[in-house]
C-alpha cells in the first residue's frame, strides 16, 4: 500500500474535522428548531444529546477511519475481512457526491447575496421585498447555474492541493475567521434594543415549551450536526497518526460544533427579537429575514456580509470534505492523481447538481412525491443514506472489527483508567446508539 498523506498537526485535523462537521446543520437548521421547539429548552437537550449520542458516534467513524489507514472502501473490507463490506463504503462515497449536488447550489446562493449585499452597501442596488428578491435570483438558471459553479471550483481547487497544503491549510485560515466574524456580529446583535428577550428566549430554559416531537428533533439535530453518517470523518481520520488522541480530537470537535450553534443563535435571536420579528426556515431565515433585520439597524448590511462569510467558510469546510471522500476513494493513496481527479469530480458534482440548481426555476414544475428536484435529493441524503450510514458505524464498531483493534485506537487496555470509558461506550455502539438511529430514521420517513 502506498504511504499516504497525513495532517501535520493534531490542530490541522481537529480544526479541518470541525469545519466538515460544521455547516448548514449549525447555520441552516438549528436556528429554525431552537425557534420551534422550546428555545433554551432546546438547545439544553441538544447538548446533552450531542455528548452522549453524536461523540461516541463520531468516535466510532474515527476508529474505522485510522484503523482502516486506507479510502473507506477499502478500510471496511480490510478490517472487516471480507470484500462485501466495501458496499458500507460506497454507500458513502455515493451519499456525499448526492449531497454536494444539492449543497453546492446553497454554497451558490450564499455568493450571490454576498454580491447582492455588497451592492446594497454601496448603493448600487435597492431591495424593497427580500421575499420577491430570493424568488426571483434562484429562479434565474444563468445566476444559479454560474454560481454552483464557482462555489464547486473553489473548492475542487483546495482539495486538489492536497491534505496539509490543501484541507489543512484552508481550514486553519477559515475556522478561526468563522468564529471570528461570528464574534464581530454576536456584539452587534447583542447590543441593539430589546435584545435582551432574544438572549433570554436562547439561553433560559423552559422545559414546558420543548414536546416529544421537540426532543426527537434535538436527537436528529444532535446526530447530524457532526457530518456522521457520510463516511467524510472515517476519511479525514484515515490521515491520521498514531500518536493522536481519539478521543481528546472527537470531544474538541463536539465542542466547536456546539460552541458554533450557539453563536449562531446568539448571532441571529437577540437581532430578531430586537425588530420583532419571526425566525424562518433554512433559506428563509439567510436569504430574507436576516437582510431584513441586519438592513433595520446601523451599518447593518456590513454585518450581514460578515454573517454571509462566515455562512460561506463554513459551508466551504464541509462541502471540502465531501469532494475528499470521493478522490480519496479514487486516487487510493496515489497523490500524483490528486489535482486531476479532484477537478474531475468537481465537473462531475456540478452536473449532478444541475437539476437541483434549476428545480426553482426552469424544472419548477417537476414534482416528485410532492417535493421539488432539490428536496427530493435533500430528503433522499439527509432523511436515509445518512442514518444508514451511521448505523452501519455502530454496528460494525460494535461487532465486527475485532474488539483488540478497538482498544489500541483508543490507547486502552483492561488496566487502564480508560477501560470503564471503552466499556461503556461499547455498550453503546452495540445496544443504545442502533435504537435511537433506528427511532431517528423512522420519524425522518414516517413522521
Amino acid at each position: 500500500m502506498m504511504e499516504r498523506s497525513q495532517w501535520g498537526s493534531k490542530l490541522g485535523f481537529v480544526l479541518a474535522a470541525a469545519g466538515s462537521a460544521i455547516g448548514l446543520g449549525a447555520l441552516w437548521r438549528f436556528p429554525y428548531m431552537t425557534a420551534e421547539h422550546g428555545g433554551g429548552a432546546f438547545l439544553l437537550v441538544f447538548l446533552i444529546l450531542t455528548l452522549f449520542v453524536g461523540m461516541p458516534l463520531l468516535l466510532s467513524e474515527f476508529v474505522i477511519g485510522r484503523a482502516g489507514q486506507r479510502n473507506p472502501i477499502e478500510g471496511f473490507e480490510y478490517l472487516g475481512n471480507k470484500k462485501a463490506y466495501r458496499v458500507f463504503g460506497w454507500l458513502g462515497n455515493i451519499a456525499v457526491f448526492l449531497l454536494l449536488s444539492f449543497y453546492s447550489v446553497i454554497g451558490g446562493w450564499i455568493l450571490i447575496y454576498m454580491i447582492v449585499a455588497i451592492g446594497e452597501m454601496m448603493n448600487l442596488l435597492q431591495i424593497d421585498n427580500y421575499g420577491s428578491a430570493f424568488e426571483t435570483i434562484i429562479a434565474n438558471p444563468l445566476y444559479a447555474l454560474l454560481a454552483q459553479g464557482a462555489f464547486i471550483f473553489l473548492t475542487a481547487f483546495i482539495v486538489a492541493q492536497g491534505v496539509q497544503k490543501g484541507l489543512e491549510r484552508a481550514s486553519k485560515v477559515m475556522m478561526p475567521l468563522l468564529f471570528a466574524l461570528f464574534l464581530i456580529v454576536i456584539i452587534r446583535s447583542v447590543t441593539l434594543p430589546g435584545a435582551v428577550e432574544g438572549i433570554q428566549f436562547f439561553l433560559t430554559p423552559d422545559f414546558s415549551m420543548i414536546s416529544s416531537e421537540g426532543l426527537l428533533y434535538a436527537l436528529g439535530q444532535s446526530f447530524f450536526a457532526l457530518s456522521i453518517g457520510a463516511t467524510t470523518m472515517i476519511t479525514y481520520a484515515s490521515y491520521l497518526g498514531k500518536e493522536q488522541n481519539l478521543t481528546q480530537s472527537a470531544f474538541s470537535i463536539v465542542i466547536m460544533n456546539v460552541a458554533i450553534s450557539i453563536m449562531a443563535g446568539l448571532a441571529i435571536f437577540p437581532a430578531i427579537a430586537s425588530l420583532d420579528m419571526e425566525a424562518a426556515e433554512g433559506p428563509g431565515l439567510v436569504f430574507i429575514v436576516l437582510p431584513q433585520v441586519f438592513g433595520a439597524i446601523p451599518f447593518g448590511m456590513l454585518f450581514y456580509i460578515l454573517f454571509l462569510g462566515a455562512f460561506l467558510f463554513a459551508t466551504l469546510t464541509s462541502s471540502i470534505s465531501m469532494i475528499e471522500i470521493n478522490v480519496a476513494n479514487t486516487i487510493k493513496g496515489n497523490e500524483n492523481r490528486r489535482r486531476n481527479t479532484a477537478y474531475i469530480f468537481g465537473l462531475l458534482v456540478f452536473l449532478a447538481g444541475i437539476p437541483s440548481a434549476l428545480s426553482y426555476g426552469v424544472l419548477s414544475d417537476v414534482i416528485i412525491f410532492g417535493r421539488s428536484i432539490f428536496d427530493n435529493v435533500d430528503f433522499l441524503v439527509s432523511n436515509v443514506m445518512l442514518p444508514t450510514g451511521a448505523f452501519i458505524s455502530t454496528i460494525f464498531v460494535g461487532y465486527i472489527i475485532d474488539r483488540r483493534v478497538t482498544m489500541g485506537q483508543l490507547n486502552v487496555d483492561e488496566n487502564s483508567s480508560m477501560f470503564g470509558f471503552f466499556r461503556f461506550w461499547l455498550f453503546m455502539l452495540r445496544f443504545v446508539l442502533p435504537v435511537i438511529i433506528l427511532i431517528v430514521f423512522a420519524v425522518s420517513i414516517f413522521g
